[in-house]
């Protein structure tokens, strides 16, 4: 009789935020979808989006969850040492929230605003309170978003214009890091942030903010995180990165069962992961969002998608995020096409034809 040859996994060291939508990083690990390929994940828990750069930089990560924009700039070579990076699936579609301090919410209240009003009656309301704090001779207002390449940024800045709002001109613009945004906003360092769930949620249930627009509301099927890597190692370990991305595709089919996610938020409310109370992750999961202290919650179609359509890397994100950047000047037109092609789509349509992978094959 033959012996059984035990094969040794792949090990990859994967970076992630404590944010709702690492959840199919934490969902291939814990439900076993990425052992079935032949891979262990390491997952590693980071505190800001620099230190993801830093660490997938230096070689500490073998990938990450990125922001989009952030895999753009790096094909402009824009990151530490020339590093550039790709995404090869993307972690899901929307999940950003707009949120302005409660002070801040009492004078838009005054100039009309209301928690279920559209987008535009909510930046037009704030665009009263500018305007009020420029003729009182006050400082402008200061505003939050997580990393200058962001959808958080781009969500921000699109949401301002609503209101006629000049993001450059009327209000200060600053970078916080997810994890610190609560407390930014309870000591008053910023009256207002664009970040991804649950730092908005938190917010609302510590009495600190009130929720005044959903990234669903501001673009349409809004795109968010990938999962990103270096080039290079894309290039030693394709067998490697294609098995990751069916572990991916796998998860993505469990968490896009409504009935798993119960099971999935009491995997990400460990500390090890996102950290907060599993009712408010499940509920964010089901797009319901308490929009401001005491409040009930508020469905919100469309604002967190987990499911394996939310996982395709869409040539037409990468452009509309390209054209973003060059709004706000990060970027030129002319180097759109190696932004551009810092967007593998093609590694999911070759990795869907593979089975199980073989770990001994594709080290590098």
């Amino acid at each position: 009789m033959s012996e059984r040859v035990a094969v040794t996994p792949h090990i990859l060291s994967i970076g992630f935020m404590p944010l709702l939508d690492c959840a199919l990083l934490v969902a291939a690990h814990e439900k076993g979808f990425a052992a079935l390929q032949g891979l262990r994940l390491r997952l590693v828990r980071e505190v800001s989006w620099a230190n993801v750069r830093d660490r997938i930089t230096v070689g500490h990560l073998d990938a990450a969850q990125m922001l989009g924009p952030m895999v753009l700039a790096s094909g402009m070579g824009s990151w530490p040492g020339q590093t550039r990076c790709v995404a090869v699936a993307a972690l899901g579609v929307g999940g950003n929230a707009i949120t302005v301090s409660t002070a801040l919410w009492r004078g838009r209240r005054e100039a009309g605003a209301r928690v279920d009003a559209r987008p535009d009656v909510q930046a037009r309301a704030l665009a009263q309170v500018v305007a009020a704090r420029a003729r009182a001779g006050e400082e402008p207002l200061t505003l939050a978003m997580v990393f200058p390449f962001s959808c958080h940024h781009y969500q921000l800045r699109d949401w301002l214009s609503l209101g006629g709002i000049d993001a450059d001109r009327d209000v200060r613009l600053v970078v916080v890091p997810p994890p610190l945004l609560v407390e930014a906003i309870r000591t008053g360092q910023v009256d207002g942030f664009c970040v991804g769930e649950p730092w908005s949620s938190l917010a609302v249930d510590a009495g600190l903010g009130t929720i005044v627009a959903v990234g669903s509301e501001v673009w349409p099927r809004p795109p968010e995180k990938v999962l990103g890597l270096r080039a290079e190692f894309l290039e030693r370990n394709p067998g490697v990165v294609a098995a990751l991305v069916r572990a991916l595709g796998a998860a993505a089919e469990w968490a896009g069962e409504p009935s798993n996610r119960p099971e999935l938020a009491r995997l990400l409310a460990q500390s090890r992961y996102v950290g907060a109370p599993a009712s408010m992750l499940l509920a964010a999961l089901n797009g319901e969002l308490v929009m401001e202290p005491g409040g009930s919650p508020q469905r919100r179609e469309g604002f967190l998608m987990l499911d394996r359509d939310a996982t395709r890397l869409r040539g037409e994100d990468a452009a509309m995020l390209f054209e973003r950047m060059q709004r706000c000047g990060q970027v030129a037109h002319e180097a759109a096409g190696r932004a551009l092609a810092s967007y593998r789509t093609d590694i999911q349509d070759g990795s869907a034809a593979g089975g199980t992978h073989d770990a001994r094959v594709g080290r590098g």
